[in-house]
């Protein structure tokens, strides 16, 4: 597939008619996406608004989510067919998984959890690092009809109890720990800290080991839990067959970090998910069955569990599960070295792992030692793709980079380039258009829609497509609160950005990141984009600080490419006119700083809101658990406070 430019013609009927329907009719559309799905009571309806806002996806039919994604492409004959790779560069280790293979230690490992009395409607926590068995372990749950909440492997113990105490499961899934670059993360300590501090105590916990690793550990003792070794409890137990399960019922909880109180755990059903997961892929994502698809993220992450683990099984294709880095594992060729090596059709990333690439290698000389003629397209998400990464990573690939809109409460893309379905021009600092089943608006803060262009509240129309989230775990009022009242009738997004003439959404950042100077409104986020386009700077972030005249005031801190060096007051009074001449001098843009680092969280998105409560003198900070570094914030807090 090559890229479009936006000279060609866009052949935009088939999207136009996709999306047209899915608005006005969605019964008719996704009972049409349906039958890409096996179903054990096949849905007759579609959607069910009887309790708006608590909207659900073909009542009444019923299936089993573990056996579409493995069990229906053994009986057509392509149990052969790889099904996941795993390709561990800090280790050294691949791995290949057929479907064959899959469903016997998927049914194995659920008949294990059915022997510890899990079974339709219970919760499993998985608390695991980037190995095959984190995938089996969730296929498992979603086979005997149980509810897994997978727990990103880096989050802290009282992190992880007060999952524990929420989701309350009859068993924890672990390992030994996971594989840094530079160090070993061991789980025990957590693990035990956790059920220390959790008043749930499952009855079990299972681990998954990793002895080359971890040669020294063994298994704790705690009180209550009996510890186990996943290769011991598979031992003597009839494996599991697919239990059919309702549409409507949950196949995950995840949680989602606030700074502040309790994660909100988003439930995701069984039926809904399948169906649009399944639909992306073809439609969204141009994946076909035996296509080698790959996903560099994490499964304690909502990519992770839509797109690395479930949606490319859905459809048959091969899913490889990376441990690993963008960079240092061992270098900025890493991504390079594993999509030729495997044959990957499309890669599907975060830009901040573009943007650390393009720090290490600003020529992109990496991408010439490696065979990528398999691969078509480049995919990001997770956060905003600013033009200039955009731009060097479509100048060193040769290939449509392609940006995708969605958060964890909608699990798939919101808007997207439909390269399945009907490619269309494209647009750097544009995830493109809606995808059909998203009635997708721009409101004022009265709720009222804006015309193409006016930057306002990004808002999805009522029902959502299906997929989206049914609700929040045992918290029905906080999913009303939360993202259902700011707009009655709309989804709130907590994104702000605008419809352009042609339909093309630009997503400028969260809503709390749109500054007010002096009482005009404006986005740091086009500021960062404008920022980031000069040619010595490798990420930056942009964030509106109190000031006693304007209210607030942007200040800049930006990291540097590898090997750059620039006098900080010229490179300063660079961006300030870099910023003058595209935004105008409205924004008064003055302050930018030079840094080693931005805070992020591990799905890499930079922690504006963290910085901007330092950089206004709030005093007891709330640090996100989600934060990759806390090292990288504390060496920036001088800078924030005005200290340095």
């Amino acid at each position: 597939m090559t890229d479009i430019t936006a000279d060609t013609a866009t052949g935009a009927s088939a999207y136009a008619a996709a999306y047209e329907q899915s608005i006005t009719d969605p019964d008719a559309f996704w009972l049409d996406a349906a039958r890409d799905i096996d179903w054990t009571t096949p849905p007759t309806r579609a959607v069910d608004g009887s309790r708006a806002p608590f909207y659900s996806w073909f009542p009444g039919a019923e299936l089993n989510t573990c056996y579409n994604a493995v069990d229906r492409h053994v009986e057509a004959g392509r149990g052969d067919q790889p099904a996941y790779i795993w390709d561990s560069a800090v280790t050294g280790t691949t791995e290949t998984i057929t479907y064959s293979q899959l469903q016997e230690q998927v049914a194995a490992f659920a008949g294990a959890l059915a022997a510890e009395g899990v079974s339709k409607g219970d919760r499993v926590v998985i608390y695991m690092p980037m190995v095959p068995r984190a995938a089996i372990a969730m296929l498992a749950c979603a086979r005997l009809g149980a509810v897994h909440s997978v727990v990103f492997g880096g989050f802290a113990a009282p992190e992880l109890a007060i999952r524990i105490d929420d989701a309350r499961p009859k068993v924890l899934v672990t390992s030994h720990g996971g594989i840094e670059p530079t160090r070993k993360v061991p789980y025990f300590p957590m693990v035990t800290k956790a059920l220390e501090l959790s008043s749930h105590t499952p009855s079990t916990v299972i681990v998954a080991p990793r002895h080359t690793e971890f040669p020294d550990e063994t298994l704790p003792e705690t009180p209550g839990v009996t510890w186990s070794y996943w290769d011991d409890v598979v031992v003597d137990v009839s494996p599991a067959d697919p239990v059919p399960v309702a549409a409507t019922d949950p196949l995950y909880i995840l949680y989602t970090s606030g700074t502040t109180g309790m994660p909100k755990g988003v439930v995701r059903d069984n039926g809904g998910h399948a169906v649009a997961l399944a639909w992306s892929m073809w439609n969204i994502y141009g994946i076909r069955p035996g296509d080698v698809w790959w996903t560099a993220s994490d499964v304690g992450w909502v990519v992770g569990h839509s797109y690395i683990i479930y949606a490319p099984l859905l459809v048959g294709a091969t899913s490889v599960i990376y441990e690993g880095k963008p960079v240092g594992t061992p270098d900025a060729g890493a991504f390079w070295r594993v999509a030729s090596q495997h044959g990957v059709s499309a890669l599907f990333t975060a830009p901040t792992a573009v943007r650390a690439i393009r720090k290490e290698d600003p020529e992109g000389s990496e991408v010439a030692k490696y065979d990528l003629s398999a691969m078509h397209t480049l995919f990001c998400a997770g956060e905003r793709l600013d033009p200039h990464t955009h731009q060097w990573a479509t100048n060193v690939l040769g290939k449509p980079v392609v940006d995708n809109w969605w958060q964890t409460e909608t699990g798939w893309p919101i808007a997207s380039n439909l390269r399945g379905l009907d490619p269309m021009p494209l647009k750097a600092g544009s995830p493109t258009v809606p995808v059909p089943g998203y009635d997708l608006v721009v409101l004022d803060g009265q709720g009222n829609e804006l015309p193409a262009g006016e930057e306002g509240n990004l808002a999805i129309r009522l029902p959502m497509a299906p997929g989206t989230l049914a609700g929040l775990w045992n918290d029905d009022e906080r999913f009303l609160s939360s993202y259902m009242s700011a707009f009655p009738g709309y989804y709130s997004t907590g994104d702000g950005g605008y419809i352009d003439s042609d339909g093309y959404v630009f997503v400028m950042g969260r809503t709390d990141d749109v500054i007010n100077v002096a009482g005009h409104r404006l986005s740091t986020g086009s500021m960062e984009a404008v920022i980031a386009k000069h040619p010595a700077v490798a990420e930056a972030a942009v964030i509106g600080v109190r000031d006693e005249l304007k209210g607030q005031r942007p200040v800049g801190y930006v990291v540097l490419k590898a090997g750059e060096v620039r006098d900080p007051e010229q490179l300063r009074a660079e961006l300030v006119e870099m910023v003058r001449q595209e935004i105008g001098a409205v924004a008064t843009f003055r302050d930018c700083t030079v840094v080693q680092g931005l805070p992020k969280t591990r799905s890499g998105k930079i922690l504006r809101k963290t910085m901007r409560q330092i950089a206004d003198g709030q005093s007891d900070v709330p640090v996100p658990s989600t934060i990759e570094d806390p090292a990288v914030l504390d060496a920036l807090a001088p800078f924030l406070r005005g200290e340095k």
